[in-house]
């Protein structure tokens, strides 16, 4: 099975998953340890939007223990929050202000994630491969996290 179907076939499991779940956090959670468990990435989660600090809070994950805030246009996360777009970033040491929560990530995908066409959280993708994500993770990603808003 190449990239493409499996991405379609998890979009379908996570849709089932979620029909007729209305609390994003679990929706989260579910997403996260689907794609997590499929593809079998080093870290998968979300960061959530927290607007009274500013700051990308820690949400529902898998993987090691991550970083709990993220300042808005800080490391990777804070960057497709403040651009607004998702960010690939082939090799996380060469990306200026990139934020080590572990020192195994060396590739990483950022989603943001919009209800009402405001950025409410971002999904990260982490992987311990250089190079590991593409424009076919950005648009299976973007589709997936449309199904939070």
């Amino acid at each position: 099975m190449n990239k493409t179907e499996k991405y379609a076939e998890v979009l379908r499991i996570i849709q089932s998953v979620i029909e007729g779940e209305c609390d994003i956090i679990a929706n989260m959670a579910n997403m996260s340890a689907l794609l997590h468990e499929e593809f079998g990435f080093w870290w998968t989660g979300f960061y959530r939007v927290d607007q009274e600090s500013g700051q990308l809070v820690l949400g529902p994950f898998q993987g090691p223990v991550a970083c709990t805030r993220i300042p808005f246009g800080k490391g990777v996360c804070g960057t497709a929050w403040e651009r607004a777009e998702a960010v690939i970033v082939p090799d996380v040491h060469k990306f200026p202000g990139h934020i080590a929560c572990s020192s195994a990530s060396n590739s990483e995908i950022v989603v943001p994630v919009f209800q009402n066409n405001q950025i409410i959280a971002v999904l990260d993708i982490d992987s311990t491969e250089f190079d590991t994500f593409d424009q076919t993770d950005k648009e299976w990603l973007e589709k997936i996290v449309s199904l939070i808003g």
